[in-house]
């Protein structure tokens, strides 16, 4: 057998609230109050978000890759067989605790000009908590070591041996900052929130800007210590090639009239040292215009497609949202005792 349906008696319910409509009066002016008071009392947060698109990574060098083949370097080969950073792996990049470090000394202020120090104190010293957190904070002080000092942005601070102090910061900027990418464009988002919103604003572009830095010395890493080795063995070929020439130019000009067989083949001798020499160093000049071609080649290229910008309003929390939320929570809450209430009485 089917059971039957009842159906909703809205007259009942109805009656029930109209009833019980003291409780009401009673729950509801009680709720708005206090909810007000708690979403009144957490501060509020801006967001900020920069968008980037990095460059395709394609097999075509263009004409810097041309020129380095005309001294006969194949750059097309090894860009694409070299390691490059994917954009699905620049969320981990910003989560390392190196990158995480080197945001420690930027230069921040407040919108209000009031406050105008690094990031790191700033998280440590300027942020403002709930009512509810402050004597937790409170306590938990008193039983932390004082390690602190106001952070030295001349010191260098060392990622691998991190304080207590500073590990806490750099979870609280893990909290403050996302970084998304999207897997169909590659585009990155870099989302930063902060209670201001001109720090809000600087640490999105600083962000920006660190990012783009530590990729594109990952990436020309190799580039650049394969041309500071060039550069040396230029400067030493350079040299012996400028020391042959003086001693060939010497010997000729101080032997110009005499005609021994013995000073013409030491003279044959000192031209073909100086030939090697100079033949070395023009090789050496080739390979230091493609090591030089190289380090353009593998720097990347990003277009801002999202500038950071001041936010004017806050983010969160959403203060009537949260009210409305709460007021309409307790009137489900309360109908449904009413609704029992009367149902019991019957």
């Amino acid at each position: 057998m089917k059971k039957e349906i009842t159906p909703i008696d809205f007259n009942f319910i109805l009656k029930a609230i109209i009833k019980n409509k003291k409780a009401f009066f009673y729950t509801m002016p009680i709720v708005f109050i206090v909810s007000s008071l708690i979403i009144i009392s957490i501060p509020r947060s801006y967001t900020c978000e920069v968008k980037l698109a990095p460059e395709s990574t394609s097999s075509g060098i263009g004409s810097i890759g041309a020129l380095a083949s005309s001294f006969g370097v194949n750059l097309a080969n090894k860009l694409d067989n070299e390691d490059a950073i994917s954009p699905e792996l620049y969320p981990d990049l910003m989560n390392s605790i190196d990158f995480k470090v080197s945001l420690f000394p930027i230069k921040i202020q407040t919108k209000d000009k009031k406050i105008e120090t690094t990031y790191y104190n700033y998280l440590e010293k300027h942020q403002k908590y709930a009512w509810w957190l402050i004597p937790i904070n409170y306590i938990k002080k008193l039983f932390e070591k004082k390690e602190d000092k106001l952070f030295d942005s001349s010191k260098k601070i060392d990622p691998f041996i991190l304080t207590k102090k500073q590990k806490d910061i750099t979870s609280l900027i893990e909290q403050k900052t996302d970084c998304e990418v999207d897997k169909k464009t590659n585009v990155i988002s870099i989302v930063v929130t902060d209670q201001d919103p001109l720090v809000c604003a600087t640490m999105a572009d600083s962000i920006k800007s660190r990012l783009q830095l530590f990729i594109t010395d990952y990436r020309t890493n190799k580039a650049k210590i394969d041309l500071e080795y060039t550069k040396k063995l230029y400067v030493e070929a350079k040299s012996s090639y400028d020391k042959a020439r003086q001693l060939y130019a010497t010997f000729s000009d101080g032997n110009q009239e005499l005609i021994l067989e013995s000073y013409k083949a030491k003279q044959e001798d000192l031209e073909n040292e100086m030939q090697l020499k100079y033949n070395n160093y023009n090789s050496i000049c080739q390979q230091l215009l493609a090591a030089k071609a190289k380090v353009q080649e593998r720097t990347p290229a990003f277009t801002t497609l999202q500038s950071a910008s001041v936010p004017n309003k806050p983010s969160k929390p959403k203060r009537m949202l949260f009210v409305l939320a709460m007021l309409f929570l307790t009137f489900i809450i309360t109908s449904i005792y009413s609704i029992n209430k009367m149902q019991k009485q019957e």
